[in-house]
């Protein structure tokens, strides 16, 4: 199966609701925001802007990279970076490997560049790829043309060796992806995340990340899609690797473990609502982002449906942080502001 294909495979499971976490939850449900009777603050007060790869969002939200690469992907990609760009939040696109072995400029991935002076847009390559290239002396070349083909304020790689090893194409081939990471951050200006895709990263990782100079880190836990759900899903032999379909580390518990450990944790994973996004930013997440619920959006009514969508998420931090009595988002991360239920 071509790249192109699996991508739009891909997307099509994702929509469907069959490859989901089976028992696994994003782990905020243990969790609450503490009521605050006493605010000392209005309603008009609270203030959701913060800055995010040098640009100011007007939340602190992230459309994290989902898809690109076959011709759908290219209206789905328009839709979100219109909707991104009206309401003043981030937007990562999928993987660029596609586009990047070809010659040309990919259509489904340079949509976006038109709303990159206001939306601060994050590429997207594999960790194992990264290592393959960095070991023929090709990575800088690369990520410069997956930069400038979407004018990109900041580069993802993401960690995928679950899904890789499951996936009936996969290249389950890791070794080496430390030292490329590291010589990303010493060739690039733009800031570089490092990103799982919905199994979490644990804090032992984001440390030897931060070791090589890593700062930001998105730990796409787990309760959300199960990319070894989709690609369980797409083998002929489902029943030998179905022990794995759970597999990941819940979002909740990676932002608790990897805050403080590099100065920027985003965090993703099964986050599908406002109060979600904001008991992760109060558990130490500066960025929330999330994926299916947008491409759902898309879905149920395209560009209108995605900005409605995340309207609504604004509204509930800003509820929530009224409700809290955080002023700012750096106020509702006062540790006061959310507690572990017994």
């Amino acid at each position: 199966m071509s790249i192109q294909s699996r991508k739009e495979e891909h997307v099509n499971l994702a929509l469907s609701g069959k490859a989901t976490f089976r028992e696994k939850t994003n782990g905020f449900d243990r969790y609450e925001l503490v009521y605050n009777a006493l605010p000392e603050l209005d309603l008009a007060d609270v203030e959701t802007r913060t800055t995010f790869c040098g640009v100011e969002l007007a939340s602190p939200f992230l459309v994290t990279g989902m898809t690109g690469g076959y011709p759908n992907a290219e209206n789905i990609n328009r839709s979100i970076a219109e909707a991104c760009a009206e309401c003043g939040i981030a937007m990562g696109v999928g993987s660029m490997r596609a586009a990047l072995e070809q010659s040309g400029p990919d259509p489904t991935f340079t949509v976006v560049r038109q709303f990159s002076d206001r939306v601060p847009i994050v590429a997207n390559i594999g960790a194992a790829q990264a290592a393959l290239w960095h070991r023929a002396g090709t990575l800088d070349n690369i990520v410069q043309r997956a930069i400038s083909m979407i004018g990109a304020r900041a580069l993802a790689v993401h960690l995928n060796p679950l899904q890789e090893l499951l996936q009936p194409e996969g290249e389950p081939r890791f070794r080496g992806v430390l030292a490329a990471i590291a010589e990303l951050i010493r060739s690039n200006e733009v800031p570089i995340i490092v990103k799982e895709v919905g199994a979490g990263i644990s804090a032992d990782v984001a440390r030897r990340l931060a070791d090589v100079g890593v700062t930001m880190i998105d730990v796409a836990g787990a309760g959300g899609t199960s990319w070894a759900g989709i690609e369980i899903l797409r083998r002929q032999d489902a029943e030998m690797v179905d022990h794995l379909w759970d597999v990941g580390i819940p979002t909740a518990e990676c932002v608790l473990q990897c805050s403080g450990i590099v100065p920027t944790i985003i965090a993703s994973g099964g986050i599908t609502n406002g109060t979600d996004a904001t008991k992760a930013l109060a558990a130490g997440a500066h960025i929330v982002g999330t994926a299916r619920p947008v491409l759902e959006a898309y879905a149920r009514g395209g560009t209108e449906a995605i900005v409605q969508f995340i309207r609504e998420w604004e509204l509930h931090l800003r509820q929530w942080m009224f409700l809290t009595g955080s002023e700012s988002i750096s106020a509702l991360q006062r540790p006061s502001t959310i507690r572990q239920l017994s």
